[in-house]
C-alpha cells in the first residue's frame, strides 16, 4: 500500500475509533447486561452497537469485513485488503469494571496487517500506526521497547491463563510478568513502549490480534506465531495459534525461553 493510501486508511481508522467511544459513552462498565456465546465468552449491547459504527466507517464496496460480531462473509478471502476488527476485546473486563478492554481495527492487505487502530475509552488512550508511519499514541510518535536482554523485560501476561496456571513455567525465569486483560490492550501497549513483551500460549481470533500486531510491527518490533512463522490474516478459519510481540532485540532470546531453551 502506497503512502498516500496508508494515510487514508489512518484517517478511516481515526475516524471509527472516535465514533467507537461515543457509542460506549452511552454504557457504564461494570453495569451491563451480558448474553454467554459458546464458550463462555460474553456479549453485550455495547460490542454489537460498536460493530455497526465500525462498519458503516470503514468498510467500501472493493473491501472484505471480519469482525467478531459480524457473521462471517466468505467472499472476504476474494478481497486484497479486509478489517479485521474486534468491536470489544476484553468483553470480561468490560462486563467487571476493569479498564482494561478496548476497540481494535487492523486493516490486512494480501493476508498481512499492514495498519491498524487500538483506543481503550476509559483511560482514553489511542493507539494508531501503519507499516510506513510509525505508530502515535495519544498523539505523540511512539518508540517500541530497546531492550537488549530478557532479564527484567516487563511482559503482559493474560489474566485468564495466568488464573489457569498456565504461565508457572515462567514465574522462576528473569521475566517481570503482569497480568492483564484484552490481549490486543497488551499489544498495543508493547507498541508504544509501555511493556517489553506479551505473548499468549492459547489459539486466538485474528481479530483479537490483528490491530496489535500492526501497531507492533509499525513501530519496529517483532511478532510471531509460536510456530515461529510471520503473522498471516484473512485465512478461512481465523484461529490462529498463539503469539509472540515484543521489541526488536529479544524476539530470539524469547522464542527459545518459551519453546524451553535457555534465556539469552
Amino acid at each position: 500500500m502506497d503512502f498516500p493510501a496508508q494515510q487514508e486508511i489512518l484517517h478511516r481508522i481515526q475516524t471509527a475509533l472516535h465514533a467507537a467511544s461515543q457509542v460506549f459513552a452511552r454504557f457504564t462498565p461494570g453495569d451491563i447486561a451480558a448474553e454467554y456465546k459458546s464458550g463462555h465468552d460474553p456479549v453485550t449491547e455495547a460490542d454489537r452497537a460498536v460493530d455497526a459504527v465500525l462498519r458503516h466507517e470503514l468498510l467500501r464496496p472493493d473491501e472484505g469485513w471480519l469482525s467478531e460480531e459480524s457473521v462471517d462473509d466468505l467472499e472476504r478471502l476474494t478481497k486484497s485488503r479486509v478489517w479485521v476488527v474486534d468491536p470489544l476485546d476484553g468483553t470480561r473486563e468490560f462486563v467487571e469494571g476493569v479498564p482494561e478492554f478496548c476497540v481494535s481495527v487492523a486493516m490486512v492487505e494480501e493476508g498481512r496487517p499492514v495498519a491498524g487502530g487500538i483506543c481503550n475509552p476509559v483511560t482514553r488512550e489511542t493507539f494508531l500506526g501503519s507499516l510506513d508511519t510509525g505508530v502515535i499514541y495519544n498523539g505523540s510518535p511512539a518508540r517500541i521497547s530497546q531492550k537488549k536482554t530478557l532479564d527484567g523485560a516487563v511482559v503482559l501476561a493474560s489474566r485468564s491463563e495466568t488464573k489457569r496456571g498456565e504461565w508457572q513455567a515462567f514465574a522462576s525465569t528473569p521475566l517481570s510478568i503482569r497480568p492483564m486483560g484484552s490481549v490486543a490492550y497488551k499489544l498495543a501497549l508493547v507498541s508504544a513502549g509501555q511493556a517489553d513483551i506479551t505473548f499468549t500460549l492459547t489459539p486466538k481470533h485474528e481479530w483479537d490480534v490483528a490491530a496489535g500486531a500492526a501497531l507492533v510491527e509499525s513501530a519496529g518490533g517483532t511478532v510471531r506465531t509460536l510456530q515461529n512463522t510471520p503473522l498471516r490474516c484473512n485465512n478461512r478459519s481465523p484461529l490462529l495459534s498463539g503469539l509472540i510481540a515484543s521489541g526488536p532485540f529479544l524476539a530470539d532470546g524469547l522464542f527459545a525461553l518459551i519453546q524451553g531453551g535457555a534465556p539469552r
